[in-house]
């Protein structure tokens, strides 16, 4: 991001909510703390926010209760729930509300902070460009339709092969780093995901098998290329 990415944060327990604003603040974030979801939700109203991160059991106003009026004002606004809960039904009703992620207390900050940057380049990847189309050798990717068509013929494409496909596109001919798909992607970058992402890029190359032109030729300990 270019940009001081600006935090709402949103937790009654003052010794956890000033830990996670010093440790959010030395990571490059611009942290505003709340205490209540009445008050965070006129500050939300009154501010700008890029990301915001929700306690569920909050005094006047909980947390459900604050996502979902949030996301009335701005659908598009990421957010993830810290909470103590961890039941099956809070988390179904928080991804009906649109929560983009649920985190259970204890839970360790690095976990938090990979999970913030994976949202943020997930949603920075969407606007980044205005590019839905790609034509890459003799085929043609619609990413916002997961499309890859040649010669007439069309294979729809799962979410994450569209997303590692377009990572792939916006950087053609250029090397792309595996650390910064896994993290974009993933959340973070170990050594589970990393045979996951072997595994789609393994599967792309079969569907690009049909034009010979077209390459993702891997640069050992350092990323992939596409080529075509």
């Amino acid at each position: 991001m270019n940009r001081i990415v600006n935090i709402l944060l949103v937790e009654d327990d003052l010794n956890l909510g000033f830990l996670l604003v010093e440790f959010l603040e030395l990571k490059g974030f611009a942290v505003k703390l709340y205490r209540d979801g009445q008050t965070a939700f006129a500050g939300f109203q009154n501010g700008h926010f890029d990301f915001c991160i929700l306690d569920v059991m909050l005094p006047k106003m909980d947390g459900f209760t604050l996502a979902k009026k949030m996301k009335i004002m701005n659908p598009q606004i990421p957010v993830i729930f810290l909470t103590a809960r961890s039941l099956k039904e809070d988390k179904m009703k928080g991804y009906e509300i649109g929560v983009d992620d649920y985190i259970t207390k204890p839970f360790d900050e690095d976990e938090l902070f990979y999970k913030i940057t994976a949202i943020l380049n997930r949603s920075h990847l969407s606007k980044a460009t205005g590019e839905s189309s790609f034509q890459i050798g003799r085929f043609q990717f619609d990413f916002q339709n997961q499309l890859l068509e040649i010669d007439g013929q069309k294979r729809r494409l799962t979410e994450r092969e569209s997303t590692i496909l377009k990572f792939l596109c916006l950087n053609k001919n250029n090397v792309i780093r595996r650390e910064q798909i896994l993290t974009a992607i993933w959340g973070e970058n170990d050594y589970f995901a990393g045979r996951s992402l072997d595994v789609f890029i393994s599967k792309l190359r079969k569907y690009f098998s049909s034009d010979p032109t077209v390459t993702i030729e891997n640069i050992p300990k350092v990323g992939f290329i596409l080529q075509d």
